[in-house]
């Protein structure tokens, strides 16, 4: 069984890896949390992702999904895929 990758968006600005995995935590194992920066700034951009068991990531998605995180309520749902090449404009 692998791994369900969580997208997580709306994060306060200084949300860090800690807290964000601890957050989740609550509801099973975490595997991977990588919150996204800004590539010229270094910055944080409000949003990451967290890998999961998938039964503890369906938990945290009802759990935490649209509830308070630092003064701010969470997105939180399965990621999709990224499309490969293409433009984003």
């Amino acid at each position: 069984m692998s791994n369900k990758r969580l997208y997580v968006g709306n994060l306060p600005f200084d949300a860090t890896t800690e807290g964000v995995r601890t957050a989740f935590e609550a509801f099973g194992t975490v595997h991977d949390v990588s919150l996204v920066t800004d590539r010229d700034t270094g910055r944080p951009r409000g949003f990451g992702f967290i890998e999961m068991d998938p039964q503890a990531a369906s938990a945290a998605i009802e759990g935490l999904n649209n509830k308070d995180f630092g003064g701010r309520d969470l997105t939180v749902n399965e990621a999709r895929e990224r499309n490969s090449g293409g433009s984003r404009g």
